[in-house]
């Protein structure tokens, strides 16, 4: 059993290594964090976590992420889900599920990507219609993490009139059906899928948030969550960087290169300490987190790409990390990533100048 980070991250880098392209929940990988008391980092001290300040909770990302990104994508997903509850004016319903999910007894995910894509307003995916004591929700959550391992989904839905609702649903409630996820270019083992809700029962007490118009902006939970992803990218680039510059201590032809992209992955992790430190109120508003996202990808990219070089024949062999992280990389082109982000690595990669 992991007792300290540095045990459990090399329990998961070694667990990394026997994940296979197949949708199989790593339930090892998120026992090994049960064990470790990782869930109680997110968790108020008032409800049986430790809760970790920022600061503490990325160098936590950056350690995990580098060890297996799969787990700590999971990880993330299951944050996205605790910090709504934590945010949520449902004092009842956070008494009842915060000291289970502190403990690893619940395990929880979240849907709710849906309900600020362009389709919500044509026609949502996920309504809730108002019936006594409480709801009767239908439709799907399209990009659900761990869909089929999660005891309690966070789940976005619209009413008829527009307004918007965030709730705790329980997975094994009648007309929830999760799929058994996708197989993905990478990532596949995080077992992401769709959940489809027909004639759903939810009762009052078990929504968080609304139902109000732009739900979302009244539930965020708080913390420095939208700095997630950048994290990931920087904590791959960062194990990349590191198999370079083992790899350059034997050949020395590669030490220019690694120390280069060492030195690009130090700059950005400190760029994400700064901003962590920040409050929301002092940042300019999504500037420096979308710049540094758009330098995240690029970086994560590059050094995965130059891992797998320099392993050259033996990283593209199905197992070896390298090959593995180059996939991973992939990752970050498509998930959570704004158009001015995707405008600008696409321009990159045509060698082309940011359209402004």
């Amino acid at each position: 059993m992991p007792t300290t980070l540095q045990e459990l991250c090399d329990e998961l880098s070694e667990g990394a290594q026997r994940l296979g392209s197949e949708p199989e929940w790593p339930s090892e990988q998120i026992a090994a964090c049960r064990n470790a008391g990782v869930f109680r980092w997110f968790v108020p001290e008032t409800h049986g976590g430790w809760g970790y300040d920022e600061q503490r909770l990325l160098d936590g990302y950056l350690a995990l992420s580098q060890s297996c990104l799969t787990t700590t994508f999971i990880l993330t997903q299951w944050v996205a889900a605790c910090r709504r509850i934590v945010g949520s004016s449902n004092d009842a319903l956070r008494e009842r599920l915060l000291p289970r999910l502190a403990d690893g007894s619940l395990f929880a995910t979240v849907g709710i990507s849906h309900l600020t894509t362009s389709r919500q307003h044509v026609a949502p995916v996920m309504q809730a219609t108002e019936v006594e004591g409480g709801y009767r929700l239908n439709g799907f959550s399209p990009w659900v993490t761990a869909a089929p391992a999660a005891d309690v989904v966070v789940l976005g839905a619209t009413l008829p009139d527009g307004k918007q609702l965030i709730a705790a649903v329980p997975t094994d409630r009648p007309g929830v059906q999760p799929s058994g996820g996708q197989r993905l270019v990478a990532l596949s083992c995080s077992c992401t899928d769709r959940i489809d809700l027909e004639d759903v029962e939810l009762s009052s007490d078990e929504v968080l948030a609304g139902p109000v118009e732009n739900v979302m902006k009244t539930n965020s939970g708080g913390g420095a969550g939208g700095l997630q992803t950048s994290t990931l990218a920087v904590g791959l680039s960062l194990a990349a960087t590191n198999f370079l510059l083992e790899q350059a201590e034997v050949r020395g032809d590669l030490l220019t290169v690694a120390e280069k992209l060492q030195s690009d992955a130090n700059e950005l992790r400190d760029q994400l300490r700064r901003l962590t430190l920040k409050t929301d109120s002092s940042r300019a508003p999504g500037i420096a987190a979308t710049e540094l996202r758009r330098q995240a990808n690029s970086l994560v990219l590059r050094a995965t790409q130059a891992a797998l070089s320099a392993a050259k024949g033996a990283g593209f062999v199905a197992g070896h990390p390298t090959g593995a992280w180059a996939q991973q990389a992939l990752f970050f082109l498509v998930w959570s990533c704004p158009q001015d982000v995707v405008n600008a690595n696409l321009c990159e990669l045509a060698q082309l100048e940011p359209v402004s």
